[in-house]
């Protein structure tokens, strides 16, 4: 790369990395209150990209942005979720509706490529700079505060911003997790994926036809997301050793994979592939902090958790909300900047420990044995449903009724010992690292 000192420089407030939903709905907060952001996306939008459900709790977000209006119209209407259990001779449906509060009924299935664009354009509509096709690669904290990063574009040219402050919303490339040598993966919950568009999938009858659909395997779970244009998105999230049986193409061990679970074979046995089937391994990750002096990290840049509940976007888009706020006193209010700092990182790991304790334990035979057959004692049922709707930010009642459904949990585990005790040995042979993949 060319030496920065022979480069312009371009002067910003804010330099956001990444035009995902975290990126593009920081970028246009700071933006519509006068802040000069510049943007940098790597790719060219609309781009593919994976994690279509979006949970009832991103709604007053994107009303808040200003694009309710057109996620609505490239959005699926989701009105709850489906699980399925091979050990189970039903089905069980949460409905949204039914959750502690009843304002929030609804969301979206959405193509990302899409569902990013509508936010990508809104942050330039907001006044942020947006370049495409340019991938920041270098960063240098400065002594006298901000940073200088760099940056390549399609073309080869060279790149150089001096930002008062940096957010780092690159995602799963993890720009200052890797830079600062701080991410890991998640030894708790090691899992890998591997996925398709498939069309005439059979989706369920009437209002519910947009509802996600969890099946349990005996190597872990699927998703089934239909989608507005008629494609639906299914994809396989197992545990490495399953992964590392693989001797085939992806098509072929996919289609091998939904052969394991009857239930999504029988739902795609008319079905087609539209495009490619995709692989990704080294899933599930954390960095040991997302803040510092002059820089935080939002949504999968700082961690990525299993998207069983779907919490991908929720996650990312409310990260850039508290730190929109936070950027503003970092730089309005220096000597605040610390304890703010100190909060946001507080906010957002509460947030991913409370999914991640269900997470955790989605796939244990007690967790399944309440999914498959709950109850509203102490209306923990309706606790549990604001929990998959994402209301886990606000302080509400439901934080009581959650502990009272872990109680609840402990104990039907500890009244079958034994086969709790196997589920969690298994479990731990399951998310077991390979040998030379330790970070």
């Amino acid at each position: 790369m060319t030496d920065a000192g022979a480069l312009p420089e371009v002067e910003c407030d804010v330099l956001v990395v990444g035009g995902g939903p975290a990126g593009s709905t920081i970028a246009a907060l700071l933006a519509e209150r006068g802040r000069r952001v510049v943007l940098v996306e790597k790719e060219k939008h609309p781009r593919f990209h994976i994690g279509e459900s979006l949970l009832p709790l991103n709604l007053p977000l994107l009303e808040r942005l200003g694009v309710k209006d057109e996620v609505d119209r490239i959005g699926m209407l989701k009105y709850g979720a489906e699980f399925v259990s091979p050990f189970h001779d039903k089905t069980v449906t949460f409905d949204f509706a039914d959750a502690w509060d009843k304002r929030f009924p609804y969301s979206y299935q959405v193509r990302r490529s899409e569902f990013d664009h509508v936010l990508l354009k809104n942050a330039m509509r907001k006044g942020a700079t947006v370049i495409e096709e340019c991938k920041v690669n270098e960063v240098d904290f400065l002594p006298a505060g901000g940073a200088l990063a760099r940056g390549q574009d399609r073309q080869g040219q060279c790149h150089v911003w001096r930002t008062k402050f940096l957010v780092d919303a690159s995602g799963r490339d993890t720009l200052l997790a890797n830079r600062f040598a701080i991410k890991r993966r998640n030894r708790k919950h090691n899992s890998a994926a591997i996925f398709g568009h498939f069309a005439n999938a059979e989706r369920l009858p009437g209002k519910a036809e947009g509802n996600i659909s969890i099946f349990w395997f005996d190597h872990g779970w699927f998703w089934f997301i239909p989608l507005h244009d008629g494609t639906t998105s299914v994809g396989a999230v197992c545990w490495p050793y399953y992964m590392k049986t693989r001797k085939t193409d992806p098509t072929s061990f996919l289609m091998k994979t939904i052969a394991l679970c009857p239930a999504v074979a029988e739902r795609l046995k008319n079905a087609s592939l539209t495009a490619p089937v995709t692989a990704t391994g080294n899933y599930s990750y954390r960095a040991e902090r997302m803040s510092g002096n002059g820089y935080i990290m939002l949504g999968d840049a700082f961690a990525f958790i299993d998207p069983v509940f779907s919490t991908g976007v929720y996650l990312a888009m409310n990260s850039a909300f508290q730190g929109a706020d936070t950027v503003e006193i970092c730089l309005d209010q220096p000597r605040k900047a610390a304890y703010a700092l100190q909060q946001f990182d507080a906010d957002i790991r509460q947030g991913i420990d409370t999914f991640s304790w269900y997470i955790y334990r989605v796939t244990t035979p007690t967790l399944r044995e309440m999914f498959m057959g709950p109850r509203n004692v102490l209306r923990v049922q309706e606790a549990v449903l604001s929990l998959l709707a994402g209301d886990i930010f606000r302080h509400s009642p439901i934080r009581s009724r959650l502990r009272v459904f872990k109680a609840i949990y402990y104990c039907k585990s500890l009244l079958d010992f034994k086969k709790s005790f196997i589920a969690w040995r298994r479990r731990k042979r399951a998310i077991q690292i390979p040998a030379g993949e330790a970070t």
